[in-house]
């Protein structure tokens, strides 16, 4: 069993720069809330879910030929992505209403 856990090749390292995404975007979190003294989620955390998600797909797809790993990963670069489109637009009205200044201003 040892044996195999250590059988290392190019997608076992690609496997595993997908899971290194997948911890860096709680480090990213989690100091965020640190820094602001709240939970929060910072926009490069759906950043790193989404390069992580991505390898982790294609290493389970292409590599694993694992459906349940497969599916998992597909539905979560939905939502990660998703998340990204709606951050974007928000920050697109943001950005839309701070242009001139009203009256009064």
């Amino acid at each position: 069993m040892l044996e195999k856990l250590l059988d290392i090749d190019a997608w076992v390292v690609f496997g595993l720069l997908g899971q290194l995404f997948f911890t860096a975007r709680f480090v990213v979190q989690w100091v965020a809330s640190e820094r602001t003294g709240r939970s929060t989620v910072p926009h490069a955390f759906w950043y790193f879910s989404l390069a992580g998600g991505s390898i982790l797909f294609l290493y389970a797809f292409f590599y694993r030929h694992d459906l349940v790993f497969t599916v998992g990963q597909a539905a979560g670069l939905f939502i990660y992505a998703r998340n990204l489109v709606l951050i974007r637009r928000a920050t697109g009205e943001t950005a839309a209403h701070q242009g001139a200044p009203g009256p009064g201003a």
